[in-house]
């Protein structure tokens, strides 16, 4: 009977485990290929064992979990190892979580006291913004035992932080504007409002952290509230907005506020006292047998004021 202690034997990975994907296979796509970059971790590399005893590890290497880094565009590549130390042959599905990655066989069949090595590639997106990115990658046998490793992303290239406000305007109670990120980095942007009316400034909002986090390429539309503007007034709007790494950006559009129905109230005053002047001009400018009068304003003139007032020209205009 075998020792228990017998070091399992280094098989060679299956065949089909060592395939690229074809889009990766052609020269084109070898030539987007990057170095994997690694860390040498100090600590064995210890295995994540399934319940099946089968386990799953970064290949060569004493590596607890895989580490990568490119700038945007690029594809990554490096290889998992998954090992059955058992007796029967065991059937797993790989899987990733957080981050692009690509398998060239996503379920392999490992024998009896096997380790398969299997490639894998991870994609960086080509509008990826600088920084680090996690994932992991996933082994399921048949009976959903599983084990995972995961692996940290870098992602390279400069560090640009850019914001601009655009489309300000001012509907009724409130004021809607656009925040456009168009850096490279993830912001979370600051506000400060201010307005200056005819007779002075009738806003002003200390700068203040928006609730929002804006991704590279974003753009969010947002409404600022101004319950109190003013009833009569001519003001122009400003908006200042700033993002940590020296983002910046001024925006302003012009507003007047005018009173509609006491505006209408005063207009129809107006349209009835000029259609009083009108009848009294007519109706005292004419002498009774149709010629023009001779600058007599007098008893004609006085007597069909009251008329002009109470007649249908006035009530018209109520």
């Amino acid at each position: 009977m075998p020792s228990a202690a017998r070091a399992l034997p280094r098989a060679r990975a299956l065949p089909r485990a060592r395939r690229l994907p074809p889009a990766l296979s052609r020269p084109a796509a070898l030539g987007l290929i990057a170095p994997l970059c690694l860390i040498a971790l100090l600590g064995a590399a210890p295995a994540a064992p399934a319940a099946g005893g089968w386990s799953v590890a970064p290949s060569g290497g004493d590596r607890p979990s895989f580490y990568a880094e490119g700038p945007p565009g690029t594809v990554l590549q490096d290889t998992v190892s998954v090992t059955n130390p058992g007796r029967g042959p065991v059937v797993v599905h790989l899987s990733g979580t957080g981050v692009q990655i690509a398998f060239a066989e996503q379920g392999v069949r490992i024998p009896a006291r096997t380790r398969a090595d299997v490639p894998f590639t991870v994609s960086v997106p080509a509008g990826a913004e600088p920084g680090d990115r996690s994932g992991t990658i996933v082994a399921r046998d048949a009976d959903g035992r599983t084990g995972t490793v995961r692996l940290r992303l870098r992602v390279g290239g400069p560090a640009l932080a850019a914001l601009t406000v655009e489309h300000v305007a001012v509907h009724g109670d409130r004021i809607t504007y656009e925040l456009v990120n168009r850096g490279t980095t993830v912001l979370v942007p600051r506000l400060a409002v201010r307005a200056d009316g005819v007779f002075g400034r009738v806003l002003d909002r200390a700068p203040r952290t928006l609730p929002v986090r804006l991704r590279p390429s974003a753009r969010l539309q947002l409404t600022e509230p101004w319950p109190h503007r003013p009833a009569l007034d001519a003001v122009a709007v400003r908006l200042t907005v700033t993002a940590p790494g020296a983002a910046h950006d001024t925006a302003t559009a012009q507003a007047r506020f005018v009173p509609w129905g006491a505006v209408a109230g005063g207009a129809g005053a107006v349209t009835a006292g000029a259609g009083a002047l009108i009848v009294v001009r007519r109706r005292g400018s004419r002498t009774a047998d149709g010629g023009p009068a001779a600058d007599a304003p007098g008893a004609a003139g006085a007597g069909e004021v009251p008329r002009a007032g109470a007649g249908p020209a006035a009530g018209a205009a109520t």
